[in-house]
């Protein structure tokens, strides 16, 4: 499995703090404004709004929070102005970083991502440097413990998924961009319970990184994905399970 794969599902695990739930709560919100902002506030003309007010309530955000972030976008409320920037880079062993950001002030948000990435053995790129290394696919996370590994199956390849994989917790479902909301769809016409479902960029190819490459790569994702302008992390590494284990658990 692709190092960020196994990364998001540490992550969801460690979301169950207070600390980092509220900062889960605050780049949730600036995802609802900025949709908002681009598409309107109707999620159900929205899909990329509609999509980030699923998110919210599956982190139990309060229903007046996720209403002032729509008024923020379009306009009905005043409130902070942001805009969206893709950060492109590379951290130890050559692994390539995409970072997402929204921010009200690109100028102090470069500086940090960049203090952040030299600091970790890491360098800032050109942008396009890495972006096509990536493809965004949708992932549709089903609890393994709601239904059996072929019926799921069945019902996701039938919707247009690509792929199927087991995890510890979660059958991890894989899809193209087109066929995300589709499958979503059957899966809930099937009232099968989805844990989380999410756009997101995954490497076309990964790099293996082990020994100290290894520690200083988590290392290095962990402080960016905890930076308060960052959205989304992604990049490329391959680390052997065991050993990512024992690296994520010592973070």
């Amino acid at each position: 499995m692709a190092g960020h794969s196994k990364w998001s599902q540490i992550k969801r695990k460690k979301a169950v703090n207070d600390q980092r739930r509220g900062q889960i709560f605050t780049k949730i919100i600036k995802e609802i404004s900025v949709a908002a902002l681009e598409g309107g506030g109707d999620p159900e003309a929205n899909p990329r709004l509609r999509l980030a007010i699923q998110m919210a309530k599956d982190a139990n955000m309060p229903q007046d929070n996720i209403n002032r972030a729509i008024k923020r976008g379009t306009g009905e409320l005043p409130g902070m102005q942001f805009e969206e920037i893709v950060y492109e880079g590379y951290g130890p062993g050559g692994v390539a970083i995409l970072m997402e950001s929204v921010t009200d002030n690109r100028n102090r948000t470069v500086a940090e991502i960049r203090h952040l990435l030299s600091k970790n053995n890491g360098r800032l790129g050109e942008a396009g440097s890495v972006a096509w290394m990536f493809t965004r696919k949708g992932a549709i996370r089903v609890p393994t413990s709601k239904i059996e590994e072929d019926d799921l199956l069945h019902v996701a390849i039938e919707s247009g998924a690509d792929d199927m994989q087991p995890t510890d917790d979660y059958y991890e479902i894989t899809t193209t961009m087109e066929n995300f909301e589709k499958v979503k769809q059957a899966l809930a016409d099937k009232n099968i319970p989805v844990d989380s479902a999410e756009l997101q960029m995954e490497p076309n190819s990964t790099v293996p990184v082990e020994g100290k490459d290894a520690e200083q790569v988590l290392k290095l994702i962990e402080v960016l994905d905890e930076h308060d302008d960052i959205q989304n992390v992604y990049a490329n590494f391959e680390i052997d399970d065991a050993v990512f284990e024992k690296l994520a658990q010592e973070s």
